[in-house]
């Protein structure tokens, strides 16, 4: 659940570095995620300012918000895609991108180190990112085969079953020139899979699809949040984070207005910035 932060930085100032106090969580943690404090800059602007979140086992949390309310910055700071200037990201009790030494120091990961911790979460971008030149098939196949070193026959075993899972079982041999934007999407969702993750993080999955394809991709999201996966999903689609989220949270100004149950933010919202995003959405 949300947790309001007031130690914001000094306004034109850069926080400190992430800082080795609490640097992991205890093992009995309810929390899937925890983000504290974080603080983000690109440049002079502070696009972060103090976001705290939790996101418990098996939940699924719907970040909202306007356009460069630091939605998409913040699920990125989760997986390391972008570095933070302060505060903690925590992704099942592990620090993210930082080890302690025995002297309490933090110190970078090596790249291999990080990228182990990655190996756990799945993302799905607005964009495909599929490799053009595979079929769907192999494009599930490929980061089993080259990260978890499984075996060809194992990896294409997996991936026949992912793309049955989201609805491309007849559509394996196609290359991504030949398949619609949502059946991309769904050819991503299930390369992620591939994986294991243990949280599965999606980025406007459904922006850059038409209209009519949209609710494919949705099904496919809806379905995993019912096997008990654990999601957070930066989307414009309202009625998906009203309907399966658990979490919704609202941003704005690279801070957390608001966040609790769909039926409290998006039906009854508090803050009058909130009130008045949904007034113009709904």
């Amino acid at each position: 659940m949300f947790e309001s932060s007031d130690d914001a930085a000094p306004e034109g100032a850069a926080p400190d570095a992430p800082n080795a106090e609490s640097a992991a969580s205890p093992p009995h943690s309810p929390y899937m995620v925890e983000v504290r404090d974080v603080h983000k800059f690109f440049g002079d602007i502070h696009v972060l300012a103090g976001v705290s979140l939790n996101v418990e086992y098996g939940e699924v949390c719907t970040i909202l918000g306007p356009s460069g309310s630091g939605k998409s910055t913040l699920l990125r700071c989760i997986n390391v895609l972008e570095r933070i200037q302060a505060g903690q990201v925590v992704v099942d009790g592990a620090l993210m991108g930082y080890r302690l030494d025995g002297q309490g120091r933090l110190h970078d990961l090596r790249p291999k180190d990080l990228a182990r911790q990655r190996a756990s979460i799945g993302m799905v971008f607005q964009r495909f990112n599929l490799f053009p030149h595979m079929t769907a098939l192999e494009n599930v196949m490929e980061a089993p085969i080259q990260v978890l070193k499984r075996s060809k026959s194992e990896a294409r075993e997996q991936a026949l079953e992912l793309l049955d899972r989201v609805g491309l079982a007849d559509r394996g041999d196609h290359y991504p020139a030949e398949l619609s934007g949502g059946q991309q999407q769904r050819v991503a969702i299930a390369r992620a899979l591939a994986m294991d993750p243990d949280i599965m993080l999606f980025d406007e999955p459904t922006s850059a699809l038409d209209p009519e394809l949209v609710g494919e991709v949705l099904q496919v999201m809806q379905d995993l949040a019912a096997s008990g996966m654990t999601m957070a999903v930066v989307t414009h689609e309202i009625g998906f984070a009203r309907e399966v989220a658990d979490q919704v949270v609202f941003m704005d100004g690279g801070v957390i207005v608001e966040a609790g149950a769909p039926a409290e933010v998006i039906d009854n919202p508090q803050s009058e910035r909130t009130k008045e995003f949904f007034s113009k959405v709904l």
